[in-house]
């Protein structure tokens, strides 16, 4: 069977009370017509991705359905579970399907590499239930709950099953989702193709950090601004890209020239911060420090990537960006 095969005629007559449980969850999903125009609009900036990697992969393109039921394709949306991102990975899963997710990098957030975890996720629940509507139910409430249940219940069948009531509206929501974004006007949804939202268009850059680098040396490199370097890349928290080796992504056209760029400006940021060292003096506090310079003392924490919590002591060393008046 395979995700959503979904005959009405069949439907209705061997699955009378899953057919009703699946029309509220259409209702529901129609009552909220902001947020249906929203899928609308966002699904062309990341479905196409999405459909090819699935494709590539040798997997139903449906699946792609279940990533606006898990967020409504938004990179920060968080769940009081503690799952987060694109396909709402908690940490642990996230990290066995390969995300890093640190206090400086959290990959959930990452579109290419959480639909990549995603999909190992996903291939592997089908090698364990040999069906793919099994697959999602469990990529819900969990392939030990479902196993548990398929046991104790002697029956394979989805629609047979009486599963924790969550994953029941979350398997007729995405059949929804795609009922919808497959004909949007029937449902009165007459969006124009200037109302979707453009694709995603960038170029993907290497790069090997000598330290922890900000993000507005990244920025100036592309030639752009913190702001679309964060949202092409929601990945990176904070106001730094850590040591090391990384994969990003900038604006298109951006990468001609970039490397020679960001290597000049990394010199002169290296340079800036042997030189512009405070030594803290005893009696010193950031407040007292911050209003000696006459800058936020949060300029002060991120600087130095410190927080208020840590304290300073007399001979540690600080980097300030501003001249004493």
């Amino acid at each position: 069977m395979g995700l959503l095969v979904f005959v009405e005629k069949r439907f209705r007559s061997k699955h009378r009370k899953s057919w009703s449980d699946w029309e509220k969850e259409l209702l529901l999903s129609l009552w909220d017509r902001p947020q249906v125009i929203l899928w609308l609009k966002r699904s062309n900036r990341y479905l196409p991705y999405i459909e090819e990697m699935l494709k590539n992969n040798g997997m139903p393109e449906d699946l792609k359905y279940v990533a606006i039921a898990e967020s409504a394709l938004r990179p920060h949306a968080g769940s009081s579970k503690g799952a987060i991102g694109f396909w709402q990975f908690l940490i642990g899963t996230g990290r066995k399907y390969g995300l890093v997710i640190n206090r400086d990098i959290d990959e959930r957030r990452n579109f290419f590499a959480a639909t990549k975890a995603a999909i190992r996720y996903f291939k592997e629940l089908h090698s364990i239930f040999h069906s793919w509507t099994l697959a999602v139910a469990a990529y819900n409430m969990g392939e030990e709950g479902l196993r548990a249940e398929i046991l104790e219940q002697e029956t394979e069948d989805f629609y047979h099953l009486y599963l924790p009531l969550e994953t029941q509206r979350y398997i007729f929501r995405i059949i929804s989702v795609k009922l919808i974004l497959s004909d949007p006007k029937k449902y009165g949804f007459h969006l124009t193709e200037k109302d979707y939202y453009p694709p995603l268009i960038f170029d993907r850059i290497h790069l090997n950090c000598p330290k922890d680098i900000p993000i507005r040396i990244i920025a100036r490199a592309a030639k752009t601004h913190f702001k679309v370097i964060k949202e092409l890349n929601p990945e990176i928290r904070g106001h730094y890209l850590t040591k090391g080796n990384h994969d990003m992504l900038i604006p298109e056209g951006a990468s001609r020239g970039f490397h020679a760029r960001f290597n000049e400006y990394v010199d002169k940021f290296l340079k800036a911060s042997k030189e512009r060292v405070y030594i803290v003096k005893k009696g010193d506090n950031l407040s007292l420090i911050a209003e000696k310079f006459g800058i936020p003392l949060a300029a002060i924490l991120i600087w130095n990537q410190i927080d208020l919590n840590r304290p300073i002591h007399p001979g540690d060393s600080l980097i300030i960006y501003k001249e004493l008046q």
